[in-house]
């Protein structure tokens, strides 16, 4: 098998994470995979999403199957396999024995921006729902694998200086930064999930990063509040160790 770089990217729902997805999917030498692991979880839970029997019928509701792909060849012409995961996705009695040869990097936002954000597009959500306790558990664990932090990205500093972060990102990552990262054309891919049309209007849209406002002009009900309090110290745990 040709020796593929393939990079595992764990974010939280709500973040720039499809923006980051086709960041990456613009670089001639990438393909990518869009949250791989989704029918999987609603399997699992039996949670209600959007679209959820679209997702059933689109992905394999087998891990090992899922993992089996994300670790098997990559077409020809490309050189890194690029992985959008949901770290909330991950559920159930999954074997991490797959992942061992991914290079995995983490994308954070700050939980009071992503629950406003989240609660537009299903109204229900509950901590566990913005993936933070599970990312900083894939985090810990890979930190200890590999005896230091691995990547951390926060998207509001991609959107304030595209070039920088992903310049640095892809140095951490061990990649040579492409310019093609910084814009991409409009529209939908075929690369996209079967539940873009309930999450990614804005993406589809958008010819790049754009800036937007963060947590300061943010205002949530004290439900969504009570989650951000419990949120936030998993998001500081993370943020200590951002690229900056």
């Amino acid at each position: 098998m040709r020796d593929v770089i393939r990079i595992a990217m764990w974010s939280g729902p709500r973040n720039i994470s499809t923006a980051l997805m086709r960041s990456f999917e613009n670089r001639p030498d990438t393909m990518v995979v869009d949250e791989p692991f989704y029918a999987c979880f609603l399997q699992e839970t039996g949670i209600d999403h959007p679209g959820r029997q679209l997702v059933l019928k689109a992905q394999s509701t087998d891990w090992r199957q899922v993992a089996n792909d994300l670790t098997a060849a990559v077409p020809d012409g490309y050189d890194i396999f690029y992985q959008k995961h949901m770290c909330h996705h991950m559920v159930g009695s999954l074997d991490w024995a797959w992942a061992r040869t991914l290079k995995h990097a983490f994308l954070i936002r700050d939980p009071r921006a992503m629950l406003a954000s989240y609660v537009k597009s299903r109204a229900e959500v509950t901590l566990d729902d913005i993936g933070l306790v599970r990312q900083v558990d894939i985090f810990e664990r890979e930190a200890d694998r590999l005896g230091s932090a691995p990547p951390v990205i926060e998207g509001s500093d991609i959107l304030r200086d595209p070039e920088f972060y992903l310049g640095r990102l892809c140095e951490a990552l061990g990649i040579a930064f492409d310019q093609a990262m910084l814009s991409w054309p409009s529209g939908a891919r075929d690369t996209d999930g079967v539940w873009a049309p309930w999450w990614y209007e804005n993406v589809q849209k958008s010819t790049g990063f754009m800036k937007r406002e963060e947590s300061e002009k943010v205002h949530l009900n004290a439900a969504l509040e009570r989650i951000a309090d419990q949120a936030l110290p998993l998001y500081e745990r993370m943020r200590a160790h951002k690229i900056t």
